[in-house]
């Protein structure tokens, strides 16, 4: 089977729902075979996906495939997530993914922001994922886990089929993915890390009896197009840093730091991050920015160079989503992204 290509959209881009309806119009008019959204706080992604899909029925039979990926599950129950997502199943007609994960759960000051308990990563997503799972295939669930203790519950309706996929970057995390998942919903790699990504995806699968071809590997893929590439690499540089850098207080060896240290820049993000403790600006951190990072894992510049480089960091994947990072405000350096990297 061909590697599928999506498009994905953010709050960041600031687009109204007007804007985001066209633009789901347009992603199926260019070939895109699906659309996804992030979830946190910011507009309903449930609805966000529903509202894609309606608009591009209107230029693709049945509409693209809609998405979340992903929803950081700790802020919601798992029967109000199978609902949710049942739901968009129905309106969709089976073209909804559901993609969930630990979030920032892994930092204590995330969890006391928000008044969360704190559970160990993997047992969370996997009492997340065996009971999602049970749920949406209609089951009446009974399951005593570390986070998610449910008895006796079942959904109201039998929605259709929806796939799970779990966001995953660490070894454990991705063999759960194997083991208990539809797809593994991977983010910032270099082709390298997706190889190894894999590896650890099937090791999972065929420990759990599973075949590694059932498990979808996915992966948003920035892309920033501009013909002034200081300014696409700086836009860039400023979508990585919230990901790549250790926030003060926090440790270096979980979540999206751990994970850029593994694909070998945590020397480069130790400066970085001795220079902004020592008071260094967001804009002069991103302008310090390692061009290498943000080449092995996106793509900044000119419209000509996306689709290649799209196409050399989507390597190994099953799915591969074009993740917009718009260049300048406004829809036209949306436009330019999904024009440039068409299937």
């Amino acid at each position: 089977m061909s590697m599928q290509i999506g498009v994905g959209l953010d709050a960041n881009l600031g687009l109204s729902f007007e804007q985001q309806r066209e633009l789901a119009q347009e992603v199926a008019r260019l070939g895109y075979t699906s659309a996804w959204t992030p979830a946190g706080l910011a507009h309903d992604p449930f609805q966000l996906c529903a509202q894609w899909s309606m608009a591009s029925r209107e230029v693709v039979p049945g509409g693209l495939t809609t998405g979340i990926s992903v929803l950081p599950v700790a802020m919601w129950t798992a029967p109000i997530l199978a609902a949710l997502a049942g739901t968009v199943g129905d309106l969709s007609g089976g073209r909804f993914i559901l993609g969930i994960g630990a979030g920032s759960s892994f930092y204590e000051a995330n969890r006391n922001s928000l008044g969360l308990p704190a559970y160990p990563p993997i047992a969370l997503m996997r009492d997340y994922l065996i009971t999602i799972h049970a749920l949406l295939a209609g089951e009446q669930v009974d399951y005593d886990g570390v986070a998610v203790k449910l008895h006796g519950v079942k959904l109201g309706f039998r929605p259709p089929h929806v796939p799970v996929y779990l966001g995953a970057l660490g070894p454990q995390m991705l063999r759960l993915a194997g083991a208990h998942a539809d797809g593994a919903a991977l983010n910032w790699c270099s082709p390298e890390q997706v190889a190894w990504s894999r590896k650890q995806i099937e090791a999972g699968a065929s420990k759990a009896g599973r075949k590694p071809a059932d498990v979808q590997v996915v992966e948003y893929i920035r892309i920033c197009v501009d013909d002034d590439e200081d300014l696409a690499r700086r836009a860039l540089a400023r979508a990585v840093m919230g990901y790549a850098l250790a926030r003060p207080g926090t440790p270096k060896d979980m979540g999206y730091r751990a994970h850029f240290a593994r694909m070998g820049f945590d020397e480069a993000l130790n400066e970085l991050e001795a220079k902004q403790e020592r008071g260094a600006s967001a804009a002069d951190i991103a302008e310090q920015f390692p061009r290498e990072l943000l080449q092995r894992v996106g793509y900044f510049g000119p419209a000509a160079g996306a689709a290649s480089a799209f196409k050399r960091l989507a390597g190994g994947l099953d799915l591969a989503i074009v993740r917009v990072v718009a260049a300048r405000p406004g829809v036209e350096s949306v436009l330019a992204v999904v024009r440039a990297c068409m299937p």
